[in-house]
């Protein structure tokens, strides 16, 4: 049996698996989904690997490691504590080494690729603001029952400290890696996303349909590209 570690983005939780993981569980894997410390403003690097290792136990059998969004920071440094057999970013943030999450944005030129991205779309870039316009940003491909969910539950507040900490990833792991990104995501259009997984990781990318929040909007695509992944390196 495979455990799946299924890692969140900035400002959520492990509810943003909630409709991936029994998929995954039902096909005969184990699944974990951590929360990291996103609201602590004490919080480094070593404090949301920390977060995933201590969630993950003494788990037996061969681990994928998921990282979402923000996530793909935290499972690189994951896999140098546990043993890992694949790496997956989905809708990710691609780091590179010793870069911090407040300089990647300039670093990969993600304003002028979101702005690119509002003109395809008809948009004024300013409505794809995450903070300003999370439903346009974020709910646009979602069913309306499922935006009134998480507008009434609510996200968890970010903390800001963490984009400034010196990130400590000095090269990426030996681990095979795959991304995955969303056709539709509007926080990290898909040019921007298949150029950085060429450029950084040496790596083409798999599309899956939705948004960024693809594991809520389209949660088979999801499971059922994961449970390929991992079987292409023998442990699906």
């Amino acid at each position: 049996m495979t455990t799946f570690v299924l890692v969140h983005g900035a400002s959520s939780d492990h509810r943003y698996w909630s409709r991936v993981a029994p998929l995954v569980t039902a096909a005969g894997h184990g699944v974990v989904t951590p929360d990291l410390p996103v609201s602590d403003e004490t919080a480094r690097w070593a404090e949301y690997t920390d977060a995933v290792v201590t969630a993950v136990g003494e788990r037996a059998g061969p681990v994928v490691l998921v990282g979402q969004s923000m996530g793909a920071f935290t499972v690189p440094l994951v896999a140098a504590r546990i043993p890992t057999v694949l790496l997956v970013l989905l809708a990710p943030m691609i780091p590179a080494p010793r870069e911090t999450a407040g300089a990647w944005w300039d670093a990969t030129g993600h304003r002028a690729a979101v702005e690119a991205h509002a003109a395809e779309l008809g948009l004024d870039p300013a409505r794809l603001d995450p903070v300003r316009e999370p439903r346009t940003t974020f709910f646009h491909d979602l069913p309306a029952h499922l935006v009134a969910e998480l507008e009434a539950e609510g996200a968890p507040l970010q903390a800001g400290t963490i984009f400034s900490a010196p990130y400590p990833l000095q090269r990426w792991p030996d681990v095979p890696t795959r991304v995955v990104a969303a056709r539709d995501d509007r926080l990290f259009p898909l040019p921007l996303v298949q150029r950085l997984a060429s450029r950084r990781l040496g790596v083409d990318t798999e599309v899956v349909p939705g948004g960024h929040l693809v594991a809520l909007g389209h949660p088979q695509e999801v499971a059922t590209t994961l449970l390929r992944l991992a079987g292409e390196v023998g442990h699906g």
